[in-house]
C-alpha cells in the first residue's frame, strides 16, 4: 500500500539511451516519479516536455525526475529524440513498478473500459519515503505545483 511517510517501493528499470535506473541510486536527493500512459500521445507529450523545460529548476531543488510508462526503451528513445526531452524515461513493460505504485487502473474512454496507467506523480524524499502523492494528474499547472511543493519543503 502506497502511503505518505512510508518507504517508496524500490525499482530497477531499463531507461532511454541504454542502462538502468534504480530508485536507490538517488538516496540523498528528492525524486519525482511520474507515471504516464503512453509515449507520443498529446497529454504525455505535453507533460514530458514541461518536465524537460523545467529540469534546471528541479535540479536547483536537488530533485531528479523519472518518467515511467509501460512503453519499451525503443519507444522512449523515439519519444526523447522527437521532442528533445532531458528527463529519464524508464520502461516498465512488465508493469512491476506501475503495479507496486498502484497506478494500473480500470479506465473508461468513449464508452470503452480497459486497464491502463493512471497519470500519477509521487514525490520521494531524500530518505526514500513517499512525501506526496498526486493521482489523476491534470497536466496544466502540475509542474508549478510540484515546484511550489518543493519550495515549501525547504522552508
Amino acid at each position: 500500500m502506497i502511503e505518505i511517510g512510508k518507504q517508496a517501493p524500490a525499482f530497477t528499470l531499463p531507461v532511454n539511451g541504454g542502462g538502468k535506473v534504480s530508485l536507490k541510486d538517488f538516496k540523498g536527493k528528492n525524486v519525482i516519479i511520474y507515471f504516464y500512459p503512453k509515449d507520443l500521445t498529446s497529454g504525455c507529450t505535453r507533460q514530458s516536455i514541461a518536465f524537460s523545460e523545467h529540469i534546471d529548476q528541479f535540479a536547483k531543488r536537488d530533485t531528479v525526475i523519472i518518467g515511467i510508462s509501460p512503453d519499451s526503451v525503443a519507444s522512449h528513445d523515439k519519444f526523447v529524440t522527437k521532442h528533445q526531452l532531458k528527463i529519464i524515461l524508464a520502461a516498465d513493460e512488465e508493469r512491476k513498478a506501475i503495479e507496486s505504485y498502484d497506478v494500473w487502473k480500470e479506465k473508461k474512454m468513449y464508452g470503452r473500459t480497459y486497464m491502463g496507467v493512471e497519470r500519477s506523480t509521487f514525490l520521494v524524499d531524500r530518505d526514500g519515503n513517499i512525501q506526496a502523492i498526486w493521482r489523476k494528474v491534470k497536466v496544466k499547472g502540475h509542474i508549478e505545483m510540484l515546484l511550489d511543493t518543493l519550495d515549501g519543503e525547504s522552508d
